[in-house]
């Protein structure tokens, strides 16, 4: 079928294809396609399938050459990749040169491959495992924080105590004036009614509470703050204020009793078996941030051990998939719009340098799995498909079909396969149990 195939290097991961069908090979399409149209043809007077070919020559030509075009083109390209061994990533960009009857078709077609490397060594990669295990103090502060929601505030008529609650009035100043000149969105730190403060250093801003300790309700205080150097309102950051305090209550923090009754609560049957399941639950959140902390290391050793160039496409898809996450954490965080807007070259080079390492990960999981045959099954993906419809709550066919829409399942595929070879990685890799410190300074 195709006469000539060439292959130029236009750039790293860029190849031009030039190919060459035979001029006979073009017209026997013509001759199929137009048989193909006279079967299916209902032209007036004409039984369909009896019109005569110089008729429906006359009306179909113009789609007759497209069919025809779009068939040579695809099954020759198709070929030429084939025969060629390219592996082929995206759509190729496809140039007609010639095209006719009764003649040699030619086109060329730009195409981005997938990179050429040797795999690094990925068995035995270094990582650190903090040598951790969960403690009764572990499962004591974790009951505690249980506790902490379910905490009552009694008013107390007594002096503010360490661990107390303050409901003050209070206004602000900052050198001499109110702190709305100089910072003018900041009509909260100026002045506020009935405003609950802890009595601890780093509550409100650091050094607030610290003065009120000792007052009941009733007393007046002045209070000189520093506010710090990062302080989250930039026009009052580094800057001294003073506030004009009133205390107008003192809350007392009163927590449940720690007995069964509380357990029920979680739905425990008694407080040790509530103990129990929060240590059970501690074990797993080690587990798991220690198997994360692993696979991170194990990650970062993998992708310094080869350099390689990168499809630019890949990189650039990857870039605004990144970039696009980024802006729906921050605005979901309550980053106003217009903040994003001014940091938006900041956001865009820290997604373009993560998307780089993503496609550069996911060429290396690909090759690892094809070397030590990783597979995924139909069956693996069905089960994640299942769990995942259950999750969302949302009926099996409909999750199934929603997935197909978006080309979803081939993503999961991809997610099931990154994940074995993670932990086929994992398997294989050199772990040392170290002290915590020694942990986080890895």
């Amino acid at each position: 079928m195709i006469v000539n195939i060439t292959v130029e290097n236009l750039a790293p991961c860029k190849k031009l294809l030039r190919v060459e069908v035979d001029a006979k090979v073009v017209d026997e399409s013509f001759e199929a396609i137009t048989k193909d149209f006279q079967k299916q043809a209902a032209l007036p007077g004409f039984r369909p399938g009896k019109a005569p070919r110089a008729m429906v020559l006359k009306k179909y030509e113009p789609e007759i050459k497209a069919e025809v075009k779009r068939k040579l083109i695809g099954d020759s390209y198709r070929q030429a990749v084939q025969e060629k061994k390219i592996s082929v990533i995206g759509y190729p960009d496809i140039e007609e040169i010639q095209f006719g009857r009764s003649q040699a078709l030619q086109f060329a077609a730009t195409i981005e491959t997938a990179p050429e490397f040797q795999l690094p060594e990925y068995k035995g990669l270094p990582a650190r495992r903090e040598a951790k295990s969960v403690t009764a103090a572990d499962v004591d502060r974790a009951i505690e924080l249980l506790a902490k929601q379910h905490i009552k505030f009694e008013t107390v008529a007594r002096e503010l105590r360490a661990g107390d609650v303050s409901v003050v009035n209070y206004t602000g100043t900052c050198d001499g004036k109110p702190i709305t000149d100089t910072a003018p969105t900041a009509k909260g730190l100026t002045e506020q009614k009935n405003f609950w403060v802890d009595a601890a250093s780093d509550a409100f801003i650091p050094g607030f509470a610290d003065q009120l300790t000792g007052a009941k309700a009733g007393d007046r205080r002045t209070v000189n703050v520093d506010f710090p150097a990062d302080f989250v309102t930039k026009q009052l950051a580094g800057k001294k204020g003073a506030y004009e305090v009133e205390v107008v209550e003192v809350k007392e923090k009163i927590l449940p009793a720690m007995d069964d009754a509380f357990a029920k609560k979680y739905e425990a049957e008694n407080l040790a078996k509530l103990r129990e399941g929060v240590e059970r639950d501690l074990e797993n959140e080690l587990k798991y941030s220690q198997a994360k902390a692993v696979r991170g290391q194990i990650i970062r050793a993998l992708l310094t051990a080869t350099n390689f160039d990168l499809p630019e496409t890949a990189v650039a898809h990857e870039t605004r998939n990144v970039v696009y996450d980024i802006v729906r954490e921050n605005t979901q965080r309550g980053v106003a719009r217009d903040l994003i807007e001014k940091q938006k070259d900041e956001i865009y080079s820290a997604a373009a340098q993560s998307a780089k390492e993503r496609v550069k990960l996911s060429f290396l999981i690909q090759r690892i799995a094809e070397k030590e045959g990783i597979q995924v099954s139909q069956d693996e993906v069905l089960k994640r498909v299942q769990s995942l419809s259950v999750a969302y709550q949302i009926p099996l066919e409909k999750f199934l079909k929603d997935l197909q829409k978006r080309n979803g399942v081939a993503e999961l595929y991809d997610q099931i396969a990154h994940e074995k070879v993670l932990a086929f990685l994992e398997q294989n890799a050199k772990i040392e149990a170290v002290p915590a410190a020694a942990a986080k300074a890895g």
